[in-house]
């Protein structure tokens, strides 16, 4: 079966830094986009960011722009949340995402186009 499983999530005062791990098993993981989400309390879950799995081309957030980085880790299954400069707006459960296709969905935060989850990780930012 296809898993996803996301980590490293905690409680960081504003203007700390977080890094999220996301790792993947039960498939062909240079076949699958993944992306990042959050969702808070009363509200919709939104898109943070969205790596492609071949090309390594990027998107992200305006919000989060110049202060989070998604990467791919040494190991293939494994991608990163570089999360910089925190804001108590970015209070949220994390979410680690898959799609089952090498690039991110048009547009590159669509939900409903990212079939496999994680369970989630919550980042909660002290002012």
């Amino acid at each position: 079966q296809v898993q996803v499983v996301e980590s490293g999530g905690g409680l960081v005062q504003a203007g700390g830094s977080l890094r999220l791990s996301c790792t993947a098993s039960g498939l062909t993981f240079d076949d699958y986009a993944m992306g990042w989400f959050r969702q808070a309390p009363g509200k919709q879950r939104e898109g943070v960011s969205c790596i492609r799995s071949r090309s390594s081309t990027t998107y992200y957030a305006d919000s989060v722009k110049g202060r989070f980085t998604i990467s791919r880790g040494k190991a293939k299954n494994t991608r990163y949340l570089q999360m910089n400069s925190l804001k108590p707006e970015d209070t949220a459960m994390y979410y680690c995402a898959a799609r089952n296709r090498s690039y991110c969905a048009v547009p590159w935060y669509d939900t409903a186009d990212f079939g496999y989850w994680g369970q989630g990780t919550q980042v909660t930012v002290s002012s």
